[in-house]
């Protein structure tokens, strides 16, 4: 079976990444793209690839809503169609490259790998609650297999352990939380942890009177094939009344290669936000994640016999839901849920 679900859609990028006049060169599901946005305003995304020496398109140029390859000046049109033989020949009928639909939604371009008839937007993730200007959008790379990125986003009862540091829960998950697992119809998959009567963390004291206790809610929805997002409200226990407004986050991973994962995200601005993100996500989560990465060293997942603990139960759902997505399109009867 494919290491990727195909009849999906996949994230490429934050649309304000790709740059007019020009192109974004991104490698996605272990293949080598080319996302440009059109005069029209749609974009296309093309494999990075002449298809007559193999030199990377990215190489090149662009002229209008064509690409000329910076070896010997072939020109492919936005549906990857070679157009331009600088000698005046006519282009020969495999001189194409492959092309992927592209769609903008919320601020992300989204492609579809798979059967192009099964494209359908409708199915796209919602995440009309990043599209404010609040929403700083942002991405990196880390060096661990998607699905070990979805592990960690999937069970939040980690926050306990590896956020000490940063947006720990001080215990309130052990003590005061409830953990529920929800399938819906369209696919999706919902980690929940309401947290009642609890302590307030350290900086939310000062706004409250003494002895207050706080509801919490943390919410993660995942879509395949590792698409989520995660949302948190935080209110005082006898009034019901917000201690901050409620947050909403886009973490969305697509896969660089078997061994690298792109994820997206947003955060708030501001130097307070950005050192809050570079110590959960840069000193936190990413050295943890890749460790465990190295540590399996390509292993398969299910093969190394993992101990399955009752906070993995949504992790391991998403991880069934990908393993019956890939028999499907591998022609296999899917298992059960």
């Amino acid at each position: 079976m494919s290491d990727y679900v195909r009849n999906c859609w996949y994230m490429a990028g934050w649309a304000d990444e790709v740059p007019d006049g020009g192109w974004l060169a991104r490698r996605l599901l272990d293949q080598p793209w080319l996302v440009l946005r059109l005069a029209d305003g749609g974009y296309t995304m093309l494999a990075d690839r002449c298809p007559h020496r193999f030199a990377p398109l990215s190489l090149g140029e662009r002229v209008g809503d064509t690409v000329r390859c910076g070896y010997h000046g072939l020109g492919f049109d936005a549906a990857g169609r070679c157009i331009h033989e600088p000698f005046g020949g006519t282009p020969p009928q495999n001189a194409r490259v492959a092309s992927l639909p592209v769609i903008e939604r919320h601020g992300a371009l989204w492609f579809w790998p798979g059967n192009p008839a099964l494209a359908d937007p409708a199915t796209i993730a919602d995440f009309a609650f990043c599209t404010g200007p609040e929403h700083l959008r942002a991405h990196f790379t880390m060096q661990a297999n998607y699905e070990l990125v979805t592990d960690n986003l999937m069970d939040l009862s980690h926050a306990e352990f590896l956020h000490k540091g940063s947006f720990g829960t001080n215990g309130t998950l052990l003590r005061h939380g409830r953990q529920t697992v929800l399938s819906e119809d369209d696919g999706a998959i919902w980690n929940n942890w309401d947290i009642t009567q609890a302590e307030p963390p350290e900086w939310a004291k000062p706004m409250l009177g003494e002895g207050a206790r706080i509801n919490q809610t943390l919410h993660i929805r995942w879509h395949a094939p590792a698409t989520m997002a995660l949302f948190i409200t935080l209110e005082d226990a006898a009034t019901g009344q917000p201690i901050v407004p409620a947050m909403a986050n886009p973490h969305i991973i697509t896969p660089e290669t078997p061994d690298s994962s792109h994820y997206f995200f947003t955060r708030e601005h501001g130097p307070e936000a950005e050192a809050l993100f570079r110590k959960a996500f840069i000193e936190e989560d990413e050295p943890m994640v890749e460790a465990v990465h190295r540590q399996l060293g390509g292993e398969d997942f299910w093969d190394a016999r993992p101990v399955v603990l009752p906070t993995d139960a949504a992790a391991i759902r998403a991880r069934r839901r990908l393993m019956q997505l890939r028999r499907a399109e591998a022609g296999a009867e899917p298992s059960a849920d």
